[in-house]
């Protein structure tokens, strides 16, 4: 079983897929790419060729159909999400979906109650952060214990893009920061206290012109009066940082989301009046994401906590959209 290769297929010819996580399939030990469907043919026939891959479908349904795949990854636009990978679970495929899971918590309640009817397979949000080396180290420090009884978490999360033509400044297809970019600031959180948060208030700024928000800041509570703040922007010079508060030092995090595959990556402890620095060996995340929902599936492994996690993760989106409309503080 450690030698059998999982043969995956991608539906569409979306960026991120064919830039970041379709090469990194390739290189991953166990998973290998074999088929791409989308209505651009050509389109996929280059990444295709570009990646070794033998098939190109010219539509999602034959792709999902086709019998020679074992898992589909759906890095459709945020709005298709659901859709699609309920198709793909209907077929017999194992699904790893692009986060967020979908457009909401119910509709993403939708998507699990159709897992459920299939136990045998295995559906993952695509978060790859924590599968890197960083944040396995990062989960490390926090289980010994090093800066004491954790309080807060901070995240800033920013880049800068004005294409009215790009999909995260459409509207119509789950545009926006708080979809792109603030479900790694919600999330950053959770995996640190191990535990979701039970209100939150939070506020954002809409772009004129198309009416994504570009700017969104939230402060998120959690039991035991911890909190956790973020802001997130795709309108603001490019950042990121994370870091962890406790009663006796802080952990930070460099590059939290876009570890780099080339340039190792940057921990720092500081505890008791003393500064470690970890630097941690370059990975592909997105090997190692691909790796994981490998094992998880040739293991038969439990995926309850991905699943519930990632409706836990709607229900803050929802949580915090209506936060900033009715300027309130607003249970989750």
């Amino acid at each position: 079983m450690a030698e059998q290769k999982l043969k995956w297929g991608v539906i569409s010819t979306a960026k991120i897929g064919r830039e970041k996580v379709i090469p990194a399939i390739q290189l991953s030990e166990k998973n290998k790419v074999v088929a791409i469907g989308s209505e651009n043919v050509e389109k996929a026939k280059q990444i295709a060729a570009d990646n070794g891959i033998d098939k190109v479908h010219s539509s999602y349904d034959d792709l999902i159909n086709d019998p020679d795949i074992d898992v589909v990854y759906n890095p459709l636009p945020n709005t298709m999400h659901v859709e699609w990978s309920i198709k793909a679970l209907k077929a017999g495929k194992h699904v790893l979906c692009e986060k967020p899971m979908g457009m909401n918590a119910e509709e993403t309640k939708l998507l699990l109650d159709e897992a459920a009817k299939h136990p045998r397979l295995k559906l993952m949000e695509a978060f790859m952060y924590r599968f890197h080396p960083q944040w396995l180290k990062v989960r490390e420090l926090l289980d010994q214990n090093l800066i004491g009884e954790i309080r807060t978490v901070n995240t800033f999360f920013s880049y800068y893009n004005v294409d009215s033509n790009n999909i995260r400044n459409r509207p119509e297809v789950g545009g926006g920061a708080l979809m792109d970019i603030g479900c790694y600031c919600i999330s950053f959180p959770k995996f640190i206290f191990g535990e979701e948060p039970l209100r939150l208030a939070a506020v954002m700024e809409k772009s004129p012109e198309s009416g994504v928000d570009r700017m969104t800041s939230a402060i998120l509570n959690f039991d035991q009066g911890r909190t956790a703040t973020f802001t997130c922007s795709t309108q603001l010079n490019p950042f990121q940082r994370c870091i962890a508060y406790g009663t006796e030092g802080h952990i930070e995090v460099e590059i939290p989301c876009n570890a780099p595959i080339d340039v190792p990556c940057k921990v720092w402890l500081r505890s008791k009046g003393k500064e470690e620095l970890f630097t941690l060996e370059t990975s592909n995340q997105y090997s190692d994401e691909a790796d994981a929902f490998a094992k998880f599936i040739l293991e038969d492994q439990d995926m309850q906590y991905y699943m519930q996690d990632a409706l836990g993760n709607m229900k803050v989106v929802d949580a915090v959209v209506k936060s900033a409309a009715e300027g309130k503080w607003v249970d989750v």
